[in-house]
């Protein structure tokens, strides 16, 4: 694990993991995050990073994973001995309104590090092509039952459906060519440097801006919730330990409501803010369902549990208190992405570089 390539390292999940790699003792080499700086990646997420390890052990690239000539120079100018691929369109909501970036980053962008990956290792076998893909492949449960890692694939959006999409191109260059590759599907993760279009970090913003708390439907769609931490130290595992060609289901075992969810999330916050305990619970606003809205998410983690040995590390309590501590103590983060600050931020020290 010399050089380990790890694709939209600036993301909420994929900065949190190279925070944690660089925690682990057992890692010594260097990685390269090659991000597009989209939206939602956010290079001020691994400042510390940069200025501890920057040009010894921590390299950042601005590409487009969906160029293949851009993802080629850093096979050209790295030698590359793992990937830990991240980088993905990831919002269901705006995969409906605008499905072709999922496409193209989704799939065409996953096929071009496939590509290069094969051709660059050719028959080595001290590689590896890891793939993170979500629950939302499997499609939707009903009141009872549970994702298996054999469980047949069926998507319900665009997002779902380019991320099904890309998880069977990495599993068939495994069968084709021989890649050593591992898939891991995770639960829904909560946690710092979440971009606040997603459900907790948006709703902690609107609580401390005391704006309207809006719920889907009837409330009552369930999710599996997943600490961060939590995610990165299963695709550790993976990595290190997992079987070459084999899948594994990374989950919480949290199932929340949405609505219920959004209670105690109101709570945490106005007991952190110094307020009653239901003083937020008056925002809540019911809101016509979106489409293609998955009732219920629930997976079944028994297998990297007893072939890796993980765990989670803190039930859902303790993961909420720590994730509503960290956006309250970092309130101006927020209000850089907030005030689009944080753009111009990118614009002036990373869109630039060539």
């Amino acid at each position: 694990m010399n050089n380990i390539l790890v694709t939209g390292g600036c993301g909420f999940i994929g900065s949190n993991f190279i925070h944690y790699l660089f925690n682990q003792s057992d890692f010594k080499g260097k990685i390269i995050n090659a991000d597009k700086l989209t939206y939602a990646g956010n290079p001020e997420n691994l400042k510390s990073i940069e200025k501890k390890y920057s040009d010894s052990r921590y390299f950042f690239e601005k590409i487009d994973i969906a160029k293949f000539s851009e993802i080629e120079s850093i096979f050209e100018k790295y030698e590359i001995d793992y990937i830990i691929h991240f980088a993905a369109e990831s919002h269901v909501d705006r995969s409906i309104t605008g499905p072709s970036e999922f496409i193209h980053t989704n799939i065409v962008g996953t096929f071009n590090l496939l590509e290069l990956a094969r051709k660059s290792w050719k028959d080595r076998k001290d590689v590896l092509f890891h793939h993170i893909s979500t629950d939302e492949v499997y499609g939707s449960l009903g009141d009872t039952g549970y994702f298996y890692e054999t469980t047949l694939y069926d998507p319900r959006s665009p997002y779902s459906a380019s991320k099904a999409s890309s998880d069977h191109l990495v599993m068939a260059y495994f069968h084709t060519y021989g890649l050593p590759v591992t898939i891991s599907n995770c639960s829904n993760n909560y946690g710092p440097y979440q971009f606040p279009e997603k459900l907790i970090p948006l709703m902690i913003n609107n609580m401390l801006e005391e704006k309207s708390l809006p719920v889907y439907g009837d409330g009552k769609n369930v999710r599996d919730w997943l600490y961060v931490e939590d995610h990165c130290s299963g695709i550790w595992e993976i990595v290190k330990n997992g079987k070459r060609g084999e899948t594994y289901n990374i989950g919480g075992e949290n199932e929340w409501t949405n609505v219920d969810l959004l209670n105690i999330l109101c709570e945490k916050v106005a007991v952190e803010k110094g307020k009653d305990k239901d003083y937020y619970k008056k925002l809540i606003m019911f809101v016509k369902d979106r489409a293609g809205h998955d009732r219920r998410y629930a997976i079944n983690c028994d297998k990297i549990k007893a072939e890796l040995g993980w765990k989670q590390s803190v039930n859902f309590e303790q993961g909420l208190e720590i994730t509503v501590k960290w956006y309250i103590d970092n309130l101006q983060w927020m209000k850089n992405i907030n005030s689009g600050e944080y753009r111009k931020w990118i614009e002036k020290n990373y869109l630039n570089r060539q």
